[in-house]
């Protein structure tokens, strides 16, 4: 994962050298998803000073009228946002059901990372004009514990070196590791260190603010994790491993939000 900056120079045909706690991107290695995810959305931006004229990011719907993405998705320098959410495509550019973005709300506490530090707070709150149909996910209620099995979704780049965008959902099967398992100091109460379950995979640009899900109770989707950046400083998407705001730590402000912004 790359800083913001390096990520768009890589979109004009420069390959990131040095990678960053700036933002995740999409998944590497992954696979085409063969179930429907309704909850699943996608936030077209692009950056076009830098030459980024294709890109998105990742979301989760939490309400009818919510989706739950990652704060530098939606506040950087350069950034231009084309004003729309998708919701409920397996597809990047097409389905679904799409709304405008009526309000953004990030967390009051967000700070953007660098080489030294990741993200804090990761998290930002799209209300979109209209309720859609589609079912949200379910928020994660307790701390998941490390050795959870969970499931990573994005339309982000398939490549390390070049933006790739997937045309069809991806998924990554993945489990919470230890915060050991990332840099010293990069996990912590309110960001999971997160480990693929199969070898040279992860998230990479364009799966950032996408969902971590986790199988709860009657086989329903939980949302554990929202995409943030890597787990640790200068590694490549593939090698892993890949950090994500805790959604159970965040729990309270999601919920707040959304009752007081109604």
């Amino acid at each position: 994962m790359f800083t913001r900056k390096a990520l768009l120079a890589a979109a004009v045909g420069v390959l990131a050298a040095t990678m960053t706690a700036g933002s995740a991107q999409a998944i590497v290695n992954g696979s085409d998803t063969h179930r429907s995810y309704p909850f699943m959305a996608t936030i077209p931006e692009s950056a076009p000073e830098l030459g980024l004229v294709d890109g998105n990011c990742g979301a989760s719907l939490i309400d009818p009228r919510w989706v739950l993405t990652a704060a530098h998705c939606v506040r950087g320098e350069g950034l231009v946002l084309d004003g729309t959410v998708r919701v409920g495509s397996e597809k990047r550019k097409s389905g679904g059901t799409v709304r405008d973005i009526e309000r953004i709300v990030v967390h009051p506490g967000y700070v953007n990372g660098n080489n030294e530090a990741p993200n804090t707070h990761d998290l930002a709150l799209i209300r979109l004009d209209r309720p859609v149909k589609q079912k949200p996910v379910a928020l994660a209620e307790r701390a998941v514990q490390p050795g959870t099995p969970t499931r990573l979704l994005g339309f982000g780049t398939v490549s390390d070196t070049e933006l790739a965008f997937a045309e069809r959902l991806q998924q990554l099967d993945t489990r919470i590791g230890s915060r050991a398992e990332c840099a010293p100091g990069w996990a912590s109460r309110s960001r999971l260190c997160t480990i693929s379950r199969k070898p040279k995979a992860m998230a990479c640009f364009g799966d950032s603010g996408g969902p971590q899900v986790r199988k709860a109770r009657h086989g329903r989707w939980e949302l554990v994790g929202v995409t943030s950046g890597p787990g640790a400083p200068g590694v490549a998407c593939s090698e892993g491993p890949g950090l994500y705001t805790d959604v159970s730590a965040h729990a309270s402000w999601i919920r707040k939000t959304i009752r007081s912004r109604a």
